[in-house]
């Protein structure tokens, strides 16, 4: 299911005068999942944008080096 389908699925209730918007938790995971995703492409292509800028090297653009901070993410 595509985030777009997710929001379509949503349903409403009134309750004491308020609307709510109700929609299946299956559903409401899989919009969570593609947000996620569209951050993390949104994140990869600074990041990327960023090495172009610098020539492709990666020292220059602030990357770091994995093995140097792999060791810090255990």
């Amino acid at each position: 299911m595509t985030g777009l389908e997710a929001l379509q699925s949503v349903q409403y209730a009134t309750v004491k005068g308020k609307r709510f918007a109700v929609i299946n938790v299956n559903d409401w995971e899989a919009l969570l999942e593609w947000l996620e995703t569209l951050e993390d492409v949104q994140i990869a292509r600074q990041a990327f944008a960023e090495l172009k800028a610098f020539g492709g090297d990666r020292e220059r653009a602030g990357w770091l080096r994995w093995d140097e901070v792999k060791e810090e993410l255990v």
